[in-house]
């Protein structure tokens, strides 16, 4: 499956450390027990890692966004 990359710069890059900082919260969230916070911050964590490492988000594409710096 292959997607438009819309997500580029500092976007991309804010996104990753986005899904590491939620995967941080997701596990200190689980490990004390907190299973409904762990559950939805990890669901962000792959979320965000996914846009990252693909460059594609299904919203940007739905609301026209694109921010690669070539315009791809």
């Amino acid at each position: 499956m292959a997607f438009d990359r819309n997500v580029g710069g500092i976007d991309r890059l804010g996104r990753a450390l986005l899904a590491v900082v939620l995967t941080v919260v997701a596990l200190r969230a689980l490990t004390s027990g907190r299973r409904t916070t762990g559950l939805l911050a990890g669901l962000g964590a792959v979320g965000a890692g996914f846009n990252a490492t693909t460059c594609f988000c299904g919203l940007n594409a739905a609301l026209g966004i694109d921010t690669t710096s070539d315009g791809e």
